[in-house]
């Protein structure tokens, strides 16, 4: 790595403890205001997978600014019921900028020509299908916003308000949130739950890699659940993709 790629890369770590310092105590419909008015203006997206919790960042959003890209990865592999509540949601909060993602199809005919790579070989499967298309679809933007929580697994429990991959910067501004916060969210804004919800599915991703939650589980605990695999490689630090454990 360069000494120009070493500074730029503690510039983005220095920004993220700052941004996070100075937006520590404030709400996180506050901390989303601040990233899309002043930190980052034209230059920052919403990354949703339009599931179970995502129309809170997505209310929070449209009311903030309903023309911030919102960026929907379509891996052609979502539940259906996925599909039509994205754009239930999309009309009943007025959003402007929805940008649907897919994989090249060229890359998923060299990869999964059989559609079965999940099965396989689930990382490859969710790189040639999430994180590729996700990096080009980002190339524009200097920060994204994320709805992880830390709540959400162990995998994510140390989770920061700000944090850096690779030369963007990540907004989390629900990390502390609670179900029980999420669901007051629903409420008081009378937002439609996810058709799957009712169903036992918590945490919602591509419907041959996802089950129901049972009793006692964690919300992710249906994501991958027959492997040791907790991510799909959007996510990582250190420049490492995070995958299974690890």
């Amino acid at each position: 790595m360069s000494t120009y790629e070493t500074n730029a890369r503690l510039e983005q770590r220095d920004r993220a403890l700052d941004l996070a310092s100075r937006y520590e105590a404030h709400s996180a419909e506050e901390v989303l205001q601040g990233a899309i008015r002043s930190e980052f203006p034209g230059k920052i997206g919403l990354v949703s997978s339009f599931g179970t919790e995502a129309a809170v960042l997505l209310h929070m959003v449209s009311r903030i600014d309903p023309y911030v890209p919102v960026i929907f990865l379509d891996t052609w592999k979502h539940f259906p019921e996925t599909l039509s509540y994205r754009d239930a949601l999309i009309e009943r909060l007025g959003l402007c900028n929805i940008q649907t993602v897919t994989p090249r199809p060229a890359g998923v005919a060299a990869d999964d020509p059989d559609g079965e790579l999940h099965k396989r070989n689930p990382d490859l499967c969710c790189h040639v299908r999430k994180t590729l298309p996700m990096f080009q679809a980002l190339r524009g933007l200097d920060c994204w916003i994320t709805g992880r929580k830390r709540g959400q697994a162990s995998t994510r429990s140390e989770l920061a308000l700000f944090e850096v991959q690779d030369r963007w910067l990540k907004v989390n501004p629900l990390l502390n949130w609670q179900a029980e916060q999420v669901a007051a969210y629903y409420e008081a804004h009378d937002l439609p739950e996810h058709p799957l919800k009712g169903q036992g599915f918590l945490s919602v991703g591509c419907a041959p890699c996802t089950r129901a939650v049972r009793p006692g589980e964690d919300a992710r605990a249906g994501r991958w659940a027959e492997s040791e695999k907790t991510e799909c490689g959007i996510h990582f630090g250190g420049g490492k993709v995070v995958r299974g454990n690890g």
